[in-house]
């Protein structure tokens, strides 16, 4: 190929054009549009890749660096023979085969600030760019940039020394292999391979890995009560907690006389919290070329048609950008969920312990890779035995001041996709919890008369002086002014119904509320040194200063300026309000013992309350009591029709566990179900087999049960069929109401009403619901590998795994989590060769059942 256009002198003739055209071809070819080239310039010199528009520019305005002789960056081998076809060449290139592990650096990493020389400044053109030294960011760029060029070993034309790590590493990742065999195969390797070849000697050196490509997080000591953290200024000197004076530093420790700078050890903190800095984590998104354009996809691609496909389909994102405009402008910045559970790490019960991560969620992505793991980053990891309970915002500090900083400030990021740097920002829209983790993030408790969050101080709740709980079977307060239930005393409570729904309350208004009743933080020392002296002087219970509220604090969320005016800012989550209504329809039509709702407890409440005299409590004249049994409890014949169906029900391939496994027909029970069993349960197995075995009005309740939770739990959902499931779900909780007792209607079974209303708002619930991070929470207990420090070994685990779901996007032929194939192939004969549901062994069992009138 002719060179010799690079040393003209002038860069504005056709010709040169031309000969600039065929070398952004050559170097182009067997490459996407969107991928990025070095770019040869003058002032470039090959350090920076660019898209081929912007290396064109610079070939013209700065020209051609001269002493690029050999394209070697760019396909050229340097033993170059025109002979030989150009896919030849290319196969026998190692640099172009490099490209890959070169790209991931600069976008892991960033730009490269190597020094430049600046020939206006009477620096010369060729002048040693380092002769002022590297600074240690460059330095470590540049140790991986010869890891990037370097040969696994001499003569090696597929493997550098950086890819064929990253390959390992990732093989070690996904296979769960120890640390021992991975330094085993490491030698077997140096054994087995030539001379010369450049691999690391141990994990622990193979790992840093992670640190050099940015991938790290920092420690912070805690009070193991939970009261403070020790980091900030003089918090981080000292020995004792300011609140409760508990020690910093474990009791062996402490009795060991280990003082700092004695010489005989390290302290040992009785408790710790590993942060993972989120701004790294969102710049590496725009940084890298395989996920800066998705990050646009909410705005440039999605399908505006009024169907809930994705959160930007929703009223509170729209809502949310209306009122921050300024945010909303850059449809680059990040909305973000936030969600925290706690979890066993050892995978057993006999040990009590509870680590608490906090995971964040960006909601820019498609709805393909939205929740899925490796769009799913840990945050905070908080370490157990005890739970943080309502003290987690003691741990949530320093994640609230970096959301801040995103807010207000921003952090410069460069954008892949457009080659540019830009300003971007980030904001929580809510948090995704069950229903005992949404009482420790957002200050109201769970529990008790007004354990409804969404009723607020407006909870209708009646005290079971028998079943000694709190019932919630007000249904009929949500129904219209003019329906007949309101006025139907009898089939009820005995009371008519003319009270209006309980008001929504705004963020604004629950602020005031919180602020009025002088509720304070459970975070800051001032607070807690008062909650600390309110505690010896705690008054009696009087029932005339009976607070109406459930407030226990103010959250540390109400410490982002935006928070008070989102529409939802704490989510229901529906997979446990599924699960654990369906649990008390289960235990309470077959009548398992200790699960019911129906026993002598709940019909001596129905005495006191004078309603369904059937169902009272008798006498026989030998002085023994009874009580005759209720309509929506299953015979014995029934309970054999039911799971007799159960046990030869056969469900899709993949789409649910075996649940005829957990059916025993000898017992007449089932047990053992998890929520997705629970889930598949109430949704399509259930409205099937218990038409055989209950009455007519017991079926039909169930069936539209079942049925608003399949509407709600839709993939696709526009606003007229949540409006519809809205009001059918009021109707038929007061159908069932009037067949089930008091002590059945727990909170649980009232939340159905407000997951309407919030779908309404928030949209699709798959997005908010638990399945995705309960399964990323066994993901995190799989990392445990020194029982003695759980959340160590699950920090670096995790680490190791981020780092090779990025690296693997480079690695075109590499297979990880998010380019994992389907574990069975889908092809024309899958019907044949998997399960299928017998529908009709089922629907034998008994007449089909129409819809209820009001369906």
């Amino acid at each position: 190929m002719d060179k010799s256009w690079i040393d003209w002198g002038t860069r504005c003739s056709k010709p040169y054009y031309e000969k600039l055209d065929e070398f952004l071809s050559f170097a182009s070819a067997s490459r996407d549009i969107s991928s990025r080239i070095y770019c040869p310039c003058r002032k470039c010199e090959n350090r920076d890749l660019f898209v081929i528009d912007i290396v064109r520019e610079h070939l013209r305005d700065n020209g051609f660096w001269k002493k690029y002789k050999i394209w070697e960056k760019h396909g050229e081998s340097r033993d170059y023979d025109s002979s030989l076809h150009r896919e030849e060449v290319l196969l026998g290139s190692d640099d172009y085969m490099d490209v890959d592990m070169v790209r991931l650096v600069q976008e892991a990493l960033g730009t490269a600030h190597v020094a430049r020389p600046d020939a206006e400044n009477g620096g010369e053109e060729n002048s040693d760019p380092l002769a002022g030294g590297p600074n240690e960011s460059t330095k470590e760029f540049l140790k991986l940039m010869k890891g990037a060029n370097q040969p696994l070993y001499p003569g090696s034309k597929k493997y550098t020394a950086l890819s064929f790590i990253v390959r390992i590493l990732e093989a070690k990742v996904s296979n769960g292999w120890s640390d021992t065999s991975f330094k085993d195969l490491l030698d077997i390797f140096e054994e087995s391979m030539p001379e010369g070849v450049n691999l690391p000697k141990s994990y622990n050196e193979a790992q840093k890995l992670t640190e050099d490509l940015g991938f790290t997080y920092y420690t912070v000591d805690a009070c193991p009560n939970s009261c403070m953290l020790f980091r900030n200024g003089s918090d981080a000197d000292l020995n004792n907690c300011l609140i409760c004076n508990a020690s910093r530093w474990k009791d062996n420790d402490v009795d060991g006389g280990l003082e700092l700078g004695s010489g005989l050890g390290k302290r040992r903190a009785a408790k710790q919290a590993r942060y993972f800095p989120l701004k790294p984590r969102l710049q590496r998104l725009f940084m890298s070329s395989k996920t800066a354009t998705l990050m646009r996809w909410h705005a440039e691609k999605r399908t505006a048609d009024g169907v809930f496909r994705h959160p930007a389909d929703s009223h509170a994102w729209k809502d949310f950008d209306s009122k921050h405009s300024s945010f909303a402008a850059d449809i680059r910045n990040v909305r973000l969920g936030l969600a925290s559970d706690g979890f066993n790490p050892f995978r057993t019960m006999t040990i009590p312990h509870s680590t608490w991560p906090v995971i964040l969620v960006p909601y820019n992505l498609p709805p393909t890779l939205l929740m899925k793991q490796p769009y799913i980053y840990l945050s905070v990891l908080i370490d157990g035995p005890q739970a943080p309970g309502d003290k987690i915002d003691v741990y949530l500090q320093p994640l609230i001041e970096e959301l801040k900083e995103l807010w207000e400030e921003g952090v410069p990021t460069f954008d892949a996709s457009s080659n540019q740097m830009f300003q971007l920002y980030a904001g929580l829209l809510w948090t995704i919890n069950d229903f005992p983790a949404y009482a420790n993030l957002s200050g109201w408790s769970t529990k008790g008369e007004y354990a409804c969050p969404n009723c607020n101080s407006e909870t209708d709740s009646i005290w079971l002086d028998n079943g000694h709980k709190w019932g919630f079977g007000s249904s009929r307060r949500f129904s219209p002014e003019d329906h007949k239930y309101r006025r139907d005393a009898k089939s009820f409570n005995g009371l008519r119904e003319y009270r209006q729904a309980p008001p929504t309350l705004s963020g604004v208004d629950l602020l005031t509320q919180i602020q009025s009743n002088g509720v304070i933080t459970q975070y800051k020392k001032e607070d807690m040194l008062t909650r600390q002296e309110m505690r010896p002087e705690r008054r009696e219970k009087d029932p005339l200063k009976k607070k109406k509220h459930n407030w226990k604090k103010k959250s540390i969320f109400y410490e982002l300026p935006y928070w008070q005016h989102n529409l939802i800012r704490h989510n229901l989550d529906v997979m446990h309000v599924e699960k654990n209504v369906c649990d008390n329809v289960l235990g309470t039509i077959m009548g398992a013992a200790g699960k019911t709702k129906d026993n002598l407890r709940s019909r001596r409440d129905l005495e006191a309350m004078g309603i369904r005299k059937q169902y009272h409590v008798k006498e026989r004249e030998d002085g023994t009591k009874y009580f005759e049994p209720a309509d929506f409890e299953m015979k014995n014949d029934g309970k054999d029709k039911f799971l007799l169906a159960l046990s030869q029900s056969r469900m899709p391939d993949g789409s649910a566990s075996n649940i005829a496994r957990r059916v025993r027909l000898k017992g007449r029970t089932i047990g053992g179900l998890k929520s997705h069993d629970n889930h598949t349960l109430l949704q399509q197995l259930i409205p099937l087999c218990i038409r055989s075995s209950l009455p007519k009005n017991v079926v039909e309740g169930l069936i539209d049960l079942d049925k608003f939770f399949k509407v709600l739990c839709s993939k696709l959902n526009c606003a007229a069929d949540l409006e519809e499931a809205r009001s059918r779900i009021i109707v038929t909780l007061c159908d069932m109401e009037k067949i089930f007792p008091p002590s059945f209607f727990d909170v649980m079974e009232h939340l159905p009403i407000h997951l309407a209303e919030e779908a309404l708002i928030a949209g699709a619930v798959q997005f908010r619901w638990m399945y995705p991070i309960e399964r990323y929470l066994l993901t995190l207990k799989q990392y445990v590998r020194q029982r003695a420090h759980p959340e160590a070994s699950i920090a670096i685990g995790y680490l190791m795994e981020e780092c090779m779901n990025f690296c693997s996007q480079y690695l075109k032929d590499m297979g990880c989590k998010s380019n994992r194939p389907l574990r069975r192939k889908n092809d024309k004969d899958n019907s044949k060769k998997g399960k299928t549901f017998l529908l009709s062994d089922v629907t034998r069992l008994g007449p089909s059942v129409k819809w209820s009138s009001h369906n």
